[in-house]
């Protein structure tokens, strides 16, 4: 069953790279390993991996190369060696860096006769190889329907587009999501918390209001794409009320206000532009100007 598989070669064996690999090798895929310390192919060459002696013997040994490194860096102080060995080759980048670092890899790539696809890991090592987990791709729409099959053993391929860069920016764009909406949860629960209630207990219903928030998104994205942005639900000068409630209940408990006093002074700069009975969407407008420049 496993020599039906592709076969697919791991470069990087950090936690992550070393995730990738052990979840290729139970789903079957033959796989050889490569990492500048050894001894941490190790593990995986007990478990059935392949462990090459140099970059270019892992580069030869499959189709599909998988690079997952530190950096870009370490990307071409890894790859250039065994650039000769490229031709003919599907390049999976899924080391981070940035949309501008991904082209120039893709033109790299392109340049030693290797087709390439960016990516971008949307868990931590533990979640890789679930089908819930995203995986973000942009590249070559064939290169990627090709491959789907072994990328799909990592977790749920999305291709995003044929400029590579897409993969990188869509990452930083959600992690800036995700850091603005933890932190504001964790805003939340030291503001209850200063009433002595507890995280599991704010939690949930906090969950079930991220669900309406979702809700808000899906309407305001269509605003955006038209650039209009009709205050039928709430307006900006509404919010703008309505976030001076939350400064003076934190600062009445001693809670930091850095990040509502951003989202206040953000709100005004958008009602001074002329937005303040627009919808929050018109924020964007803001946003897309750059700081200083309201």
């Amino acid at each position: 069953m496993g020599t039906e598989r592709s076969a697919v070669t791991v470069i990087g064996l950090g936690q992550m790279g070393s995730a990738l690999a052990a979840t290729l090798l139970e789903r079957g895929h033959p796989t050889t390993v490569w990492n500048r310390s050894a001894q941490k192919a190790r593990p995986l060459v007990e478990r059935g991996a392949r462990s090459a002696a140099t970059p270019e013997e892992a580069v030869a040994a499959s189709p599909l190369v998988i690079v997952c490194v530190l950096d870009h860096d370490a990307l071409h102080a890894t790859l250039d060696p065994a650039a000769g060995h490229l031709a003919g080759k599907v390049l999976v980048n899924l080391t981070s860096g940035s949309p501008e670092q991904a082209q120039e890899a893709e033109a790299w790539a392109r340049a030693h006769s290797a087709d390439y696809l960016d990516g971008a890991i949307m868990t931590t090592p533990p979640g890789v190889g679930s089908p819930e987990m995203m995986f973000l791709y942009s590249g070559s729409q064939t290169v990627f329907e090709t491959h789907r099959p072994t990328l799909t053993a990592l977790g749920d391929p999305l291709h995003l587009g044929a400029e590579p860069g897409l993969a990188s920016l869509y990452d930083a764009a959600l992690l800036g999501l995700m850091w603005s909406t933890m932190t504001g949860w964790l805003h939340g629960t030291a503001l209850v918390g200063a009433e002595k209630t507890e995280a599991t207990a704010f939690t949930p219903v906090a969950i079930r209001w991220l669900s309406a928030v979702t809700g808000f998104l899906a309407t305001y994205a269509a605003q955006v794409d038209a650039g209009r942005y009709p205050g039928d639900d709430a307006t900006v000068d509404v919010q703008i009320a309505a976030i001076d409630h939350l400064l003076h209940a934190a600062a009445a408990r001693g809670i930091d206000n850095a990040l509502p006093e951003l989202l206040k002074a953000t709100m005004e700069r958008t009602r001074d532009l002329g937005h303040g009975s627009d919808s929050y969407a018109s924020v964007i407008e803001v946003l897309k100007k750059g700081a200083g420049s309201a």
